[in-house]
């Protein structure tokens, strides 16, 4: 019985069985070509040599060609302006002389009535800020960071200063790692004075870090907080895995934010925060941090979270509705954010690694600051500045804070426009 198969019939069945190369086939039978109704057919480059090869070396036949298409059909796009019943809470960092604080300035994040930077829904009331990172010690850093901060690692002061003055810090971030146990097992009374001499040192919102360690940290916290009264630090932080309501009750007692901190889980974050609620903490002392998963880490997921948390919030899931800190220096984490070359013999040139460590950490906070990131820790200054310069174009800040000229914006800001109807304020 005769059987009929066109050319892509063919293509199609040597697609299947991953078949690249026939070699000693013969094929018995009547073939008939018909290349007029093999229109649009591409032919693989293994299919063609054995049809010339069938056909004695003889060329085939080009396909015709395509009528163009002479003109295109008329449509609209009918966009959809959102409508979030939701709203961030406004959370205030840092103390002046009229709040009973030393600090020249405060800052001020959250408020969001849209997506990040969606200001054709709502325009952000408040662009993200950043805080950069010193420690209460020195520590192994990579070489692209190491380079800007040798002179003064010894000096927890002199390196908060330095970020702020040098490097245009918003805020700085004091991590008390000398005091885990398995460190130097700092006492809490010396922590508390490394934080004096940083709140000494520099005049913006700092924020108060431990080590990490859950069984000290409410201790070390505690005290920091005692030494910082009144100049409404964020105390980092608060977490189930450790005495969070000694933690949070230090940071009321004191006059602090608190940042409460979980681990890619929305359900425990939310579980957190109700806790801090039942503790009477007020909605405008909590700030969330969701973790931050960086680049090389799984950056996908972390978005996803916080993404996921920030869209719940607009739709008036109160227990989320809060401004989101990312630690963004976990992109030094990934080893191909710090080593010199790759590990293995036969991988491709890393490039040179004194960019590509920023680079790292540039990627990671503006993927996060898209997904909902309102406070930015960060390591590397270069990196630091990027993400400023790009997250203040994105919020649309004025040329004096941009240096392109008093009232003047840059083009950046308008890089979606809404044109169906008044954007809501």
């Amino acid at each position: 019985m005769e059987k009929k198969r066109t050319l892509a019939d063919l293509a199609k069945l040597l697609e299947r069985y991953d078949i690249v190369e026939l070699e000693d086939v013969t094929i018995k039978g009547d073939i008939t070509l018909e290349f007029g109704a093999s229109r649009g057919v591409a032919l693989p480059p293994a299919l063609v040599e054995i049809l010339r090869s069938a056909l004695g070396a003889r060329e085939l036949p080009a396909a015709p060609e395509e009528a163009r298409i002479a003109e295109l059909l008329p449509a609209t796009f009918e966009g959809a302006q959102a409508d979030w019943r939701g709203q961030i809470e406004e959370v205030t960092i840092g103390a002046t002389a009229a709040d009973g604080g030393t600090r020249e300035r405060a800052v001020t994040i959250g408020g969001e009535k849209a997506l990040q930077f969606y200001n054709f829904d709502a325009q952000m009331p408040h662009p993200p800020v950043i805080s950069v990172d010193c420690f209460d010690m020195p520590i192994p850093l990579a070489r692209a960071v190491r380079g800007y901060y040798e002179d003064v690692m010894e000096d927890p002061g002199e390196w908060a200063k330095k970020n702020v003055h040098e490097f245009g810090a918003d805020m700085v971030t004091i991590h008390l790692i000398s005091t885990d146990p398995t460190i130097k097992d700092t006492p809490a009374r010396e922590a508390a004075k490394t934080v004096e001499e940083v709140l000494q040192a520099v005049k913006v919102p700092i924020v108060i870090g431990g080590s990490g360690n859950p069984e000290k940290d409410p201790a070390i916290l505690e005290a920091a907080a005692a030494a910082a009264e009144g100049e409404r630090c964020l105390i980092a932080s608060a977490n189930l895995n450790m005495d969070y309501e000694r933690i949070a009750q230090a940071a009321q007692k004191y006059g602090h934010v608190i940042l409460s901190w979980t681990q890619l889980d929305i359900n425990a974050q939310k579980t957190l925060n109700r806790y801090l609620f039942k503790l009477g903490v007020p909605r405008e002392d909590i700030v969330i941090d969701p973790t931050t998963a960086a680049l090389g880490y799984g950056l996908d997921y972390a978005f996803t979270n916080i993404e996921r948390m920030r869209i719940a919030a607009l739709k008036g899931d109160t227990d989320l509705a809060f401004p989101i800190s990312c630690g963004i220096t976990n992109a030094w984490g990934a080893r191909e954010a710090w080593m010199k070359d790759s590990p293995i013999k036969e991988d491709s040139d890393w490039g040179p690694a004194a960019y590509r460590g920023p680079i790292y950490e540039i990627i990671t906070g503006l993927t996060l600051g898209l997904a909902g990131g309102d406070l930015f820790m960060m390591m590397h200054p270069k990196a630091a500045a990027a993400i400023k310069d790009i997250t203040q174009m994105l919020f649309g800040a004025p040329g004096e804070v941009l240096g392109t000229g008093e009232g003047e914006k840059k083009e950046l800001p308008n890089w979606v426009s809404w044109t169906g109807g008044a954007s809501k304020q």
